[in-house]
């Protein structure tokens, strides 16, 4: 039976839905980061062009607008979209709410432990290549929606039927919500076609929304959006890497230098550096390498 695992870390918290050592979807929630599902109480900034709140240092758009309350006001909101990953300046999303205060749900119901393969899943983020038997997704971000290329070596049916599932796949496992456009191979048949969507209605978890195959081999999805995706925050690249340091370096015991390129180095905050110093128990020193790639940083012993 998969089970969820919760990984309380520096920086974030990771849940993985895992079944026979396979990680099947996985979630982070970023520290700092006023979470999807949380209700509060926030000031009403304002109604025009779009209505605007502010709440704890952070401001709120608010699409679906404002009622019977006027600019400077107190109101209360339920964050439904969080702040993206590399995008900072696209605001968090919000909606007017008479529901009482409360903190967000937990990411996922689960037991506390250490989720294996994590790394091979943030290769996955970093390169946006999902590689699958047959071809490989070719995965990206743009600021309207997630982009999906199928190539491979099969013929143009059986590339889209193995990509169908990849897809399904990678999907849950990189946390990928919003509007999701996939470029399969051409295919002529219609009732090929419709079998390449009856294969992603049986293997992605809904809710999700999709349009039928065209004559181009394009299919769009929707699914809910409420935080960034793996890929996304694999954007940020030196606050991805260095948080993804952080978490290769609490397996050591006693001082430890960090060593990476200088822009980890920066995104590596003080109160990340002394919590790592307390898991470990000693004195952590930082070390910037100009000559090493982002991805390329290491933890050794002082």
């Amino acid at each position: 039976m998969p089970e969820w695992i919760i990984e309380e870390g520096i920086g974030e918290t990771r849940a993985a839905l895992v079944e026979n050592d396979e990680i099947i979807e996985a979630r982070i929630r970023r520290d700092g980061i006023i979470v999807s599902g949380t209700i509060f109480d926030a000031k009403l900034k304002a109604i025009a062009p779009r209505v605007v709140v502010e709440a704890e240092g952070q401001e709120f758009l608010l699409p679906r607008g404002a009622t019977g309350i006027s600019e400077g006001a107190a109101i209360r909101i339920e964050v439904v979209r969080e702040q993206s990953g590399s995008e900072s300046w696209k605001r968090p999303l919000a909606r007017q709410s008479d529901e009482p205060a409360r903190t967000a749900p937990p990411l996922a119901d689960g037991r506390a432990g250490t989720i294996e393969r994590w790394d091979d899943l943030l290769e996955e983020a970093r390169s946006g290549i999902v590689a699958f038997d047959g071809g490989e997704l070719r995965i990206e971000t743009t600021a309207a929606m997630t982009v999906v290329d199928v190539d491979g070596w099969l013929v143009p049916d059986k590339l889209a039927q193995m990509a169908a599932w990849a897809i399904a796949r990678a999907i849950r496992r990189l946390d990928i919500g919003g509007s999701i456009v996939i470029d399969f191979p051409t295919i002529e048949g219609k009732a090929e076609r419709q079998q390449i969507g009856e294969i992603i209605d049986n293997y992605l978890e809904k809710p999700f929304e999709r349009t039928a195959m065209n004559g181009f081999g394009l299919v769009q999805i929707v699914r809910p959006r409420t935080r960034a995706s793996l890929i996304e925050l694999a954007q940020d690249r030196a606050t991805f890497e260095a948080r993804a340091l952080l978490r290769r370096s609490e397996k050591e015991v006693g001082s430890v230098t960090l060593v990476a390129h200088p822009a980890v180095v920066a995104a590596i905050r003080a109160d990340w550096k002394e919590r790592l110093a307390k898991k470990v128990g000693g004195m952590v020193t930082l070390n910037a390498d100009p000559t090493l790639a982002m991805s390329g940083a290491y933890a050794q012993k002082s």
